[in-house]
């Protein structure tokens, strides 16, 4: 089958507002207005049950097929945006300085509207389909907020689906691995805590910029040396900070970064390493050294059987040829993993005719894929309460 019909007559509605949604992006648990267009839009479709606030910002609505059943499908997109600048020169780019949807969220979240539209249109199934908008996907931890919030206790799934936008240029592919398919995601930061003092002086002081710098050079020997190669992990230092004048050796340093991995045990060994590392830096430079890890994201792991009725739902949109299992692995992180540690489910990939990388000042979302990914989500329902 082809694109659902009654999704291809709604793609200007989804892109009208879709537009609306990338000019007025909104960060991590304050989708506010995002949160309550997403309401208001699903009450207006006919869906059963609306509720608000679940996780802060993030909203679930239920509809309710035509005959019995007591199974349910989960279908989930993210809603929030980047602390980014945008420079697309789009139309309909953000209109809130510094913040912009460069992650293709606002598409997600059209794509979900578009399908529960159809859905609760039609009722063409057995037992219920659970809408959850999430918000702050972007390292903030929203899904494990939603879960803390009794998520699935609530709105109890036997399964549950989602996807993302992959801007490759190829427009229409869809592609998923079954098993561990996203890195989890650790954040650390670490401060150096030293003597200041005159920069004409160093033997009077303890420098902690040298020791922050030299610091930044051994930690990358954790993935190197101590992490087996066919284990993969990556170790990034993306934040360095300390003094303020020219002639002023600072107190203190502070470096900040990201772990990403596909097995806890890696994820542990490797923050062992590093937890090593900052203590013999402290003993022999005589200062101290502190570090702290907060894991973001878990393991994506798509389980088989969910991961192959998503790969079927999308062959019957967009055709076999179109559709693969055996996406590579990818170092960005998902917290759709950690609704997948609780339902089992699936996530994949969807591309599209752009080619900026997502998190780019300059990535644009192709709104061609808006019914695509909307018919993905509502068939894979269909099919799975059939």
């Amino acid at each position: 089958m082809p694109v659902i019909e009654a999704i291809q007559k709604n793609a200007q509605q989804m892109i009208d507002l879709f537009r609306d949604f990338h000019s007025h992006p909104e960060l991590g648990f304050e989708e506010h207005r995002t949160s309550r267009i997403v309401a208001e839009r699903l009450r207006a479709f006919g869906v059963d049950e609306v509720e608000s606030g679940v996780g802060g910002t993030g909203v679930v609505g239920i509809i309710h097929g035509k005959g019995g059943h007591n199974r349910r499908i989960g279908l989930r997109a993210d809603m929030d945006a980047l602390p980014i600048q945008e420079v697309t020169g789009l139309g309909h780019a953000s209109q809130n300085d510094g913040v912009m949807h460069a992650c293709g969220h606002d598409g997600h979240t059209t794509m979900l509207l578009g399908a529960a539209q159809y859905l609760a249109e039609k009722r063409n199934f057995k037992g219920s389909v659970v809408l959850i908008f999430q918000p702050a996907e972007e390292g903030l931890g929203g899904a494990r907020k939603m879960l803390a919030e009794g998520l699935f206790k609530r709105f109890p799934c036997d399964e549950i689906y989602g996807l993302h936008n992959k801007p490759d240029g190829n427009r229409g592919k869809f592609g998923l691995r079954k098993g561990p398919m996203m890195a989890g995601a650790s954040f650390f930061d670490v401060i150096v805590r030293g003597k200041g003092g005159h920069a004409a002086m160093p033997d009077k002081s303890k420098d902690v910029i040298y020791i922050a710098t030299s610091l930044v050079q051994h930690l990358q020997s954790v993935v190197s040396r101590s992490v087996a190669p066919d284990d993969p992990c990556v170790l990034s230092v993306t934040k360095i900070s300390a003094g303020s004048a020219y002639n002023v050796l600072p107190d203190a340093a502070q470096l900040g970064g990201t772990l990403r991995y596909f097995s806890r045990e890696v994820r542990d060994l490797a923050q062992s390493r590093v937890e090593s590392i900052c203590t013999g830096f402290a003993a022999a430079h005589e200062v101290c050294i502190d570090i702290q890890f907060r894991e973001t994201a878990d393991v994506l792991i798509n389980c088989v059987a969910p991961a192959d009725a998503l790969l079927a739902a999308a062959c019957e949109i967009l055709g076999t040829g179109h559709v693969h299992d055996n996406e590579r692995l990818t170092g960005g992180a998902e917290d759709f993993a950690d609704m997948l540690r609780e339902v089992p489910g699936a996530y994949g990939w969807l591309s599209h005719a752009g080619t900026m990388p997502l998190h780019s000042p300059a990535y644009v979302f192709d709104e061609e894929v808006l019914p695509l990914g909307a018919s993905i989500l509502a068939h894979v329902a269909e099919r799975q309460l059939a």
